[in-house]
């Protein structure tokens, strides 16, 4: 059996429509959602190239990667041909409703489906009816890829009516296999999805005839890639051949079963994370040792990072402190030199001191000595080769008296010289 049944596997395509994108939603004002659609957008030119075949190329399915090549700070291409809001339609206000709510049976009931439409009338935009557009799939883990196939479904042309098939779990299960979500919880994905205007649960995996006669249905939207069956080569085949199928593009790298890869391929972390937020082992289906691993490896992990947390700040702290240190004995060796240099404080204190020190045991001549010298040079002079030869003898005299050696000699002014004195003045 083929694997692109949409959702379950590869998700289903859903590369963009139109750059002339025109949202036809109804606004909102009937209960069930987008029932009643205007043929407001009826307007749009006539073009004669097939349906979904103006698809922007950074959305084709196949040279798009799993990362959108578009620029998001430039304008949508799809949203580029709107001049104002008044051509589009916001958000609705409803979910979509059920093929067996009363709102989905009133809408059936006003189609005149006796007259078949073509591809050529849909497109021309100037029936007087919304065009019904049949999508199906699996639709699991609801992504992008299949929010976009959705979206060309519902602008393949200018008015759509679009009824999205959602095959139940029991059918899922035996044809393809399990699925992450229950089909509740597919349903609902679909119901909250804006371009979706009425859902059927528990989807036929192949259409029949009688199917699409029951339902109103004009086209069937799915991507061109053949889809087998036990019985089928491709069960759209017939849809094809009468001309009544729509191709979709699939977006390549986004599908459930990449989404299901990426789980699988980091299953510890995603373990890890669950058992971190109060998940049991049990509730993940994780053994007590697994699990008890798992959560040691966690706490290893907390250490480490903490580990490497506090050396970080142990290093900012020490290069704080180096940086203090460093600045503080600049401060001491410049207060040190201040004190102790060849020009700093003490070295000037203790030069004052010495010179102070030297005038203190060196006292200048005394009084008598200056008296003496002036009264007058006549008796200096008269006496002075007398006075020469009497001091010399008297010095000679008392230095043998006193025993004194030369440097302990008077400094001339008849006192006695100390050898300090002759000290301070080496």
């Amino acid at each position: 059996m083929n694997s692109h049944k949409n959702g379950l596997l590869d998700g289903g395509g859903g590369g963009q429509q139109e750059d002339s994108f025109q949202s036809v939603e109804d606004d909102g004002s009937n209960q069930g959602g987008a029932l009643s659609l205007s043929a407001a957008n009826s307007d749009r030119s006539d073009d004669d190239s097939p349906p979904g075949s103006n698809i922007p190329s950074v959305y084709s399915s196949k040279e798009s990667s799993p990362v959108p090549t578009r620029n998001y700070t430039d304008p949508d291409p799809l949203v580029s041909g709107l001049t104002s809001n008044a051509e589009r339609k916001m958000a609705l206000h409803f979910a979509a409703p059920y093929a067996a709510d009363a709102v989905s049976q009133e809408e059936r009931d006003r189609i005149d489906y006796s007259v078949q439409i073509t591809k050529e009338e849909a497109a021309s935009g100037k029936l007087s009816r919304p065009v019904r557009v049949y999508a199906d799939g699996i639709y699991d883990l609801f992504h992008a890829g299949h929010a976009r196939q959705l979206m060309q479904a519902k602008n393949c042309f200018p008015n759509v009516y679009l009824i999205v098939g959602v095959c139940s779990d029991e059918l899922t299960h035996k044809l393809k296999g399990k699925t992450v979500m229950n089909e509740w919880e597919r349903y609902e994905s679909i119901r909250h999805c804006r371009y979706v205007d009425e859902v059927v649960a528990d989807a036929p995996w192949v259409l029949t005839p009688l199917f699409l006669q029951q339902n109103k249905i004009d086209f069937v939207a799915h991507d061109d890639i053949p889809y087998g069956g036990d019985d089928h080569e491709d069960i759209y085949n017939w849809v094809k051949e009468a001309g009544r199928f729509v191709a979709t593009q699939r977006t390549e790298g986004v599908s459930t079963s990449d989404i299901v890869a990426r789980i699988v391929r980091d299953y510890d972390v995603y373990v890890r994370r669950n058992l971190a937020r109060g998940y049991s082992a049990k509730d993940l289906n994780v053994g007590f040792m697994k699990a008890k691993k798992i959560q040691f490896e966690e706490k290893m992990g907390t250490i480490k990072s903490r580990s490497k947390n506090i050396v970080a700040g142990i290093e900012e702290k020490s290069h704080a402190m180096l940086q203090k240190w460093e600045d503080r004995s600049r401060e001491f060796i410049d207060n040190f030199l201040v004190l102790f240099g060849q020009q700093g404080r003490i070295n000037r204190m203790w030069t004052a001191s010495k010179r102070n020190l030297k005038r203190a045991l060196s006292p200048s001549e005394s009084v008598e000595d200056l008296s003496h010298t002036a009264s007058g040079s006549t008796v200096v002079s008269s006496s002075s080769s007398h006075g020469s030869a009497g001091g010399l003898g008297r010095k000679r005299r008392r230095r043998e008296t006193e025993n004194l050696s030369e440097d302990e000699d008077d400094d001339g002014s008849g006192r006695r010289r100390p050898p300090l004195a002759n000290w301070l003045e080496s």
